[in-house]
């Protein structure tokens, strides 16, 4: 199974979203027969332009990259917490650049966005929550044209640089055993 999320394009703006895999990304399906049942005609044939209309699909590995690349930009986000899957991943020698953000769309095909990062000791976290949220927006907006429904925030751990480069030496090491 796949996660997309598909984007219907007529004037290059979008208009319609479509995930799959709802079970597994948490999100909301737009059920695409209940549209092309609304554009049967009165005769019961489908309307031709059905068939021919362009789209544009997603991943959702994609949008979240996308989050992930634009939450490290921000001054005082020093990494990203994922969960035991990434630990294993990074243990392995792979590193998951969207580990740390889930996504999901709402019924009126906006984006939230859970993230959850490690931030620096003594950095205040109100004004890293608002550069996350900027940067996030307006990454998402240019990239993909997606509305940002919300942003989550998580701060899972706080630590001096010293700190995270020391943890993050450590697990290269023992990736590299």
């Amino acid at each position: 199974m796949t996660d997309e999320l598909k984007v219907a394009v007529e004037t290059g703006e979008p208009e319609a979203a479509e995930i799959d895999a709802a079970e597994t990304a948490g999100v909301v399906v737009a059920d695409a027969q209940e549209q092309a049942d609304e554009d049967m005609a009165d005769d019961g044939e489908f309307d031709d332009e059905l068939d021919s209309e362009d789209s544009l699909t997603y991943s959702n590995g994609v949008i979240e990259k996308i989050v992930a690349i634009a939450t490290r930009e921000a001054a005082h986000v020093l990494g990203m917490k994922g969960n035991l899957m990434h630990f294993v991943q990074e243990t392995l020698g792979a590193e998951n650049l969207t580990k740390g953000v889930s996504v999901e769309v709402t019924d009126d095909n906006r984006v939230i966005v859970n993230i959850s990062v490690i931030i620096e000791y003594g950095a205040y976290a109100p004004a890293i929550f608002e550069d996350v949220k900027e940067r996030v927006t307006e990454r998402l907006a240019a990239m993909t044209g997606l509305e940002v429904a919300g942003i989550n925030l998580r701060i899972e751990d706080v630590m001096t640089r010293e700190e995270y480069a020391a943890s993050h030496k450590r697990a290269q090491e023992a990736a590299a055993e």
